[in-house]
């Protein structure tokens, strides 16, 4: 994760976006679903189909985001901002909320086999190329971001595995033997 905060409160961008998606949404369950659904149907938009890594991927990130900024961010009356750009075969994703003294954590904290959550910034530190939080530079709140290059062929820079709880009975393994149908 980078904390690194520029002047203005995002990460640099050398030229002006290929393509810029914003929205606001209101701080809800509901909220954070038409979020994930409006960012998938802007990437098919853009040229990557609702199935692709790129899509799959980057609509997941955005639904995480989203969904802490409903779970953690949220201010009675306030809702949430996001924002997909997208700069040189570089995705960004950037989640704005009004809470600012709850912070995500620098690294996401130990998994519990058993807890029902707290699983999504792992899901979004193994997906993404670069993630970090940033205050907002002119009001209370924070924007957490993550971004993900693409390379020529529409598939995602770095693929990586997504951490697995000690103890997880439903380690998958890319080699492993399919499990036998049940009726």
């Amino acid at each position: 994760m980078n904390l690194a905060t520029p002047p203005n409160g995002h990460a640099s961008q050398l030229s002006a976006p290929d393509h810029l998606f914003s929205m606001r949404f209101t701080a809800t369950p509901r909220g954070a679903r038409l979020a994930r659904r409006l960012v998938s149907h802007r990437l098919n938009k853009w040229g990557h189909p609702y199935t692709t890594p790129v899509n799959e991927t980057l609509t997941l990130i955005a639904a995480e985001l989203s969904a802490n900024a409903v779970r953690h961010g949220r201010v009675p009356g306030r809702d949430f901002y996001l924002q997909l750009t997208m700069v040189d075969k570089t995705f960004r994703v950037e989640v704005t909320d009004t809470r600012a003294e709850k912070q995500p954590p620098s690294t996401p904290r130990v998994l519990d086999p058993t807890s029902e959550s707290g699983r999504g910034l792992h899901l979004v530190a193994a997906l993404a190329d670069d993630w970090g939080v940033t205050p907002r530079p002119a009001a209370p709140g924070k924007t957490v971001w993550a971004e993900l290059r693409v390379q020529a062929g529409g598939h995602p820079h770095t693929h990586r595995e997504a951490p697995c709880p000690e103890g997880s009975a439903s380690t998958y393994k890319a080699d492993a033997e399919p499990l036998p149908a049940t009726s």
